[in-house]
């Protein structure tokens, strides 16, 4: 125990901390997890060290989970709390005042815990939606560098959030210490997250539908489907915030791919993919947030010599069979409740 890391992992149950934890536990991390739910898809209880269900809202809660093991104070802190979903639950402006209190609310209480305990390192993971909203009306040519957050105009509750978060921790890094790591992630997808609830985003939803339809069959897509994203398999994203921690940068950055695609040539490679070509796609009304967004790593290579170049259909391969068996065995996807960590929109 003595030479052993240790890491707190907030929001760990949901899609993006439950990968987190299990790759750092293959590192050889002590690990407690922090969620207000149950992890729903296997048994991660058995395998950290300690399984706390909370609500991160209560900051006497918050702060009794940053106390490390032993007395102690935790090596690096990874905090993935928020409340999030596909862009049917966040750009529709219904649940504005939720996201703002309840994520807000998390992250004054993380950040004073903080302040309190003197973590070595602290995570937060931030959002692509932090970026000005005018930058992005294009579907080919979408400005995402870091700098250019501000002027700021994001175009959700979501991402104003976010930035403001990202100078809530910025404050306790000038004003109290803290050693705070910031990424601001693109559309990050794979196995075991949200996929028939509500807050399931892109990939998870095309998949979903066309696991669900039969060949020939008909399925329906927000807008016009030209609308382009950049999506990020789940082990490229922990690759990134691993080699985030472990360096002396602080960002933002970004941590997301480059291979932009439009909704419609999503819908085409997992129709490649499930073997079902024929699927035709109806365009119907809904939300559809900016019209191009992609992830400009120019500066994750400058600083970190690194970024992501897995292929999209590589990715897309594993999270379709993965959600082709949860519609198979007419699983309910239960990440519906109320939760402190589920997939973000951006």
């Amino acid at each position: 125990m003595d030479n052993m890391k240790t890491a707190l992992v907030l929001g760990g149950h949901g899609f993006i901390g439950h990968h987190m934890v299990r790759r750092l536990k293959q590192e050889g991390y002590w690990v407690r997890t922090v969620d207000i739910k149950e992890y729903y898809y296997g048994d991660l209880k058995s395998e950290v060290d300690d399984y706390v269900i909370g609500d991160l809202r209560d900051f006497n809660v918050c702060w009794s989970c940053f106390h490390g093991p032993y007395g102690g104070t935790f090596d690096e802190v990874y905090n993935f709390s928020a409340v999030m979903g596909g862009a049917g639950f966040c750009f529709s402006g219904e649940n504005d005042a939720e996201i703002i209190h309840d994520s807000l609310l998390i992250n004054l209480n993380v950040a004073e815990s903080a302040k309190i305990s003197k973590p070595g390192k602290l995570f937060f993971s931030s959002s692509a939606c932090v970026y000005n909203q005018y930058n992005q009306t294009t579907t080919t040519n979408p400005i995402t560098n870091e700098a250019s957050a501000y002027p700021a105009d994001p175009d959700s509750v979501y991402g104003w959030e976010k930035l403001t978060s990202e100078k809530l921790y910025h404050s306790y890094v000038r004003n109290h210490g803290l050693d705070v790591r910031i990424a601001r992630f693109h559309n990050i997808y794979g196995e075991c997250g949200s996929w028939n609830n509500g807050k399931e985003k892109a990939p998870a939803a095309v998949c979903r539908k066309i696991a669900m339809a039969k060949d020939g069959d008909e399925i329906e897509i927000w807008g016009s489907g030209e609308q382009t994203r950049s999506f990020l398999y789940i082990d490229e994203c922990l690759n990134g915030v691993r080699r985030l921690m472990d360096s002396d940068f602080a960002g933002p950055v970004n941590i997301g791919s480059d291979e932009m695609v439009s909704i419609n040539q999503l819908v085409e490679i997992v129709k490649g993919i499930a073997g079902k070509p024929n699927i035709t796609i109806k365009h119907v009304d809904g939300p559809i947030g900016v019209m191009g967004r992609t992830s400009d790593n120019a500066l994750i290579q400058e600083k970190l010599g690194w970024a992501p170049n897995y292929p999209l259909v590589e990715g897309l391969k594993p999270t379709y069979e993965w959600i082709e068996d949860q519609v198979n065995f007419g699983k309910e996807d239960r990440s519906k409740e109320h939760t402190s960590e589920l997939q973000s929109p951006e």
